[in-house]
């Protein structure tokens, strides 16, 4: 990589940017070639004498210059780099790392990837073509997918070879290097469905934007438990979703309990019963799932995760990853319920 530059570590001059020392001109002052400079640099000394290393790291030391850490990591057989790639649905409106999901998440990963030695890239996007071109760019180790869907995983594969763990969902793809993380729907289905069957609920809706495997899991679970249900498919647009709720009014009042598939639907739906002059929970309870940070703050009831056990697990896969195990491919994350403030006790 000859064409790296060293940037001072201190600059009172702009002109210092113009005048940038690079690996050749190290290399010139020293009477060895470029190669030397950049092996030195990236670590790569089993070739270049003892000798040698120590002058190239005497002449960086001198001129108080660093090499830039980008170019150190893409120079590397191993960057360290692991890449977090989010799907910027059109449901989110351009705000996707303002979700409570995703944002939770962004925030374990960082850190138990930091305990490794790891260093996190993020990207959000909604073109599944450029996460391969994104990771070759950046000499990536490893990828984290957050919100695509079984196809998505499939055309990476096609393109790539490189490992990746699916964050949050159902991956039906095979292969070394794929590992899959999923939450006990099922589990958390029936404990918010017992949970409003205790509290005297008979009936409940489900509100999910998909009939997919996870979120049907979940939805057949609660009602299930509660033993009287019926499931509402939703917009992902928000306009769109209001303007159903408003259509639909009376069929929703008909239901003493609402669940939505995520805390993030089930604070909207709740910011939409609020402009109807509808109560929660004295008009109507909800619950949601995921257990975010903005389910906490409006006392919600929901369906909670651990973000950092969630998290654990996938720098786990990542280890797997680099030590050839391909065994253990789908980890589960387990649930609970997490009392809030929006669902009303029916019967004494």
């Amino acid at each position: 990589m000859e064409s790296v530059s060293l940037s001072p570590i201190l600059s009172d001059n702009p002109s210092m940017e113009e005048n940038r020392i690079t690996i050749k001109d190290i290399a010139e002052e020293l009477g060895v070639s470029t190669a030397t400079v950049s092996n030195v640099l990236h670590g790569k000394k089993g070739k270049v004498s003892r000798k040698t290393i120590e002058k190239v790291e005497a002449a960086i030391e001198r001129h108080r210059y660093i090499p830039s850490m980008a170019a150190l990591l893409l120079g590397r057989n191993d960057s360290r780099i692991v890449g977090v790639v989010i799907n910027d649905h059109e449901k989110y409106h351009d705000r996707v790392l303002e979700d409570g999901f995703v944002s939770a998440s962004l925030n374990a990963l960082c850190r138990k990837l930091e305990e490794k030695g790891l260093f996190m890239m993020v990207k959000t996007t909604r073109d599944i073509s450029e996460i391969p071109k994104y990771a070759s760019m950046w000499n990536m180790d490893a990828l984290v997918l957050i919100g695509f869907c079984d196809s998505d995983y499939s055309s990476i594969r096609r393109e790539s070879r490189i490992p990746f763990v699916v964050y949050d969902g159902v991956c039906s793809v095979e292969g070394d290097g794929i590992a899959m993380l999923t939450v006990d729907d099922r589990k958390g289905g029936l404990l918010a469905g017992a949970y409003l069957k205790n509290l005297g609920h008979s009936n409940v809706l489900c509100l999910t934007d998909n009939r997919e495997r996870m979120d049907e899991a979940r939805c057949c679970a609660v009602m299930e438990k509660v033993g009287k249900g019926e499931e509402m498919l939703i917009p992902m647009d928000k306009d769109q979703r209001w303007a159903l709720y408003s259509s639909r009014l009376d069929y929703i009042r008909s239901f003493s309990s609402v669940f939505a598939i995520s805390d993030y639907y089930a604070l909207d739906f709740i910011s939409f019963l609020n402009t109807e002059g509808i109560s929660v929970p004295k008009d109507i309870s909800v619950i949601g799932f995921d257990g975010t940070m903005q389910a906490s703050f409006f006392s919600l009831t929901t369906i909670e995760q651990d973000h950092m056990m969630r998290a654990e697990m996938a720098v786990k896969s990542l280890e797997e990853f680099a030590e050839g195990v391909n065994e253990n491919r789908v980890k589960i994350v387990d649930v609970k319920l997490r009392e809030g403030n929006t669902v009303k006790r029916l019967c004494d």
